[in-house]
């Protein structure tokens, strides 16, 4: 039995992530020389960088300053991962990351119908980085 007077579901066109970050400079550096990422909007107070909108393609991804608030000792990216889907050539992808100073978690393999390989920003935040075998 369906109830007819239910609202509709969520019709989603993108997902943007926010990731605070213990350094907000290093990490713009980090998603631009290894992913490529390009800065799409940079957000300032009272002369302090608080948060840089970084851009690939059709994602952005918010990384904002820690403050402080919660302590900066807590542990960043635990227990999720970020899933990027692109139609490029993951082998070369990982290996310009890797070029770029990063430290792959898993070197490229095919699995799901897809050729994949995951990696770590300096926060410890997980990236899954995919192309499937059809694009």
């Amino acid at each position: 039995m369906t109830n007819d007077t239910a609202p509709p579901p969520l019709l989603a066109q993108s997902l943007e992530a926010s990731l605070t970050v213990a350094d907000v400079r290093r990490s713009v550096v980090w998603y631009r020389d290894v992913l490529r990422f390009s800065v799409d909007r940079e957000f300032e107070r009272n002369g302090q960088l608080l948060a840089v909108s970084m851009r690939a393609g059709a994602i952005r991804i918010l990384l904002t300053q820690d403050d402080g608030g919660r302590g900066f000792d807590r542990v960043k990216g635990e227990g999720f991962s970020l899933q990027i889907t692109t139609t490029q050539d993951i082998d070369a992808l990982a290996s310009n990351a890797k070029r770029a100073g990063a430290t792959l978690d898993s070197e490229p393999v095919d699995a799901w119908g897809a050729r994949v390989f995951r990696l770590r920003d300096p926060d410890g935040f997980r990236l899954v980085v995919t192309s499937p075998h059809d694009a």
